[in-house]
């Protein structure tokens, strides 16, 4: 038996930290909760916090936002997909945008559903995923102003997530720039410059971003407590907010290198041994996780003393070496988790998950 376990105590302690810069610099926020994958269990939890903002980027995700928190404002933070235009509006109280043709099915179905949709322009800074480049911005605002039932409530941006480009001073300051010359051109006002998402976070600490970013989307910051500048902790957060379990379901001592004429294994690859471990032996420990649940590469195990060695589609084996801890059949081995494992095992039915 694998399972999941959330420490509440310290999720709610890096919220807090949140909400206290977030309060003492103006600045409205909501929590980028995709990681959960609509899990509801884990979603009320954030609802207890006070969360009362959800980003997402699946609908059915934003269908349990909604079943767990009426009242929640909830924003799709992706251009949404024609197919999926009704199911946005029912769901979605705003949502990204990068194209026209896309707003205009997106008013037709507000007005069927007698909605306003609120929507954020994304605008391309330099990542190359989402957003109107800003050359065309003025001219793209201009064809999107007037649609009906349509409300324009901010200039967002993306960055770090494709290309690994970071925020910048500089760069959210064009941003503003770009927000400035649409109210002067339009005579409007525009409330969010949504410019921060978890990789903006130290520019904040740092006293460095500028003060026109009123907006901020966060997940891993919330839920890791990761500077991802330095890939380090921030100092005071807790980076163990979630933490897997798995069982031992067999150990034995085996040979370091596996043994006969070598194919490929069940990824197609050909694992290589390093030369010094022909003819030694080891203690090979099989948990209940596999491939099909979450990548090795993003575990990491709280014994420093065991190795990862591999996985298979339902099985993953360990090295624990000469088993100095003692370790036998049913034991739990422990991991922390980066990022990219939680979201594989939120996606697993097969992984129970806890709440503590």
């Amino acid at each position: 038996m694998a399972f999941l376990k959330l420490y509440k105590d310290k999720l709610s302690h890096n919220y807090a930290m949140l909400e206290n810069w977030f309060l003492e610099n103006g600045i409205e926020w909501g929590v980028v909760s995709k990681l959960l994958c609509g899990n509801k269990l884990y979603l009320q939890e954030l609802v207890k916090l006070g969360v009362t903002e959800f980003h997402d980027t699946r609908i059915t995700n934003l269908k349990m936002i909604k079943n767990v928190a009426p009242n929640a404002q909830t924003v799709y933070i992706k251009p949404p997909a024609k197919r999926n235009i009704p199911s946005i509006i029912k769901y979605a109280d705003v949502s990204f945008n990068t194209s026209y043709t896309t707003i205009k099915l997106l008013s037709e179905e507000a007005v069927k559903q007698n909605k306003i949709h609120k929507i954020i322009i994304m605008v391309e800074m330099g990542d190359l995923r989402e957003g109107v480049v800003g050359e065309k911005l003025l001219d793209f605002y201009d064809q999107v102003i007037h649609t009906p039932n349509i409300n324009i409530v901010g200039l967002g941006t993306n960055l770090n997530c494709l290309n690994g480009i970071m925020p910048s001073h500089d760069k959210l300051i064009q941003l503003s720039l770009y927000k400035q010359l649409i109210e002067a051109k339009f005579d409007i006002k525009i409330p969010w410059i949504s410019g921060g998402t978890s990789v903006t976070v130290p520019l904040l600490i740092k006293e460095q971003l500028p003060k026109q970013i009123n907006h901020f989307r966060v997940g891993e910051v919330l839920f890791f407590g990761l500077d991802l500048f330095t890939n380090l902790t921030i100092v005071g957060m807790n980076n163990d907010v979630f933490r897997l379990y798995a069982e031992i379901i067999e150990l034995y001592e085996k040979p370091k290198v596996p043994i006969g004429e070598q194919g490929f294994n069940v990824v197609g690859e050909t694992p290589e041994y390093p030369k010094e471990d022909y003819g030694k032996l080891s203690y090979r420990a099989i948990l209940d996780i596999g491939l099909l649940d979450c990548n090795p590469q993003y575990l990491i195990p709280d014994d420093e003393n065991i190795n990862i060695i591999e996985a298979s589609s339902d099985m993953l084996v360990l090295d624990v070496n000469q088993n100095e801890a003692g370790y036998k059949v049913s034991d739990l081995i422990s991991f922390k988790l980066k990022y990219m494992g939680v979201l594989g095992i939120m996606n697993s039915n097969y992984i129970d998950k806890v709440v503590v």
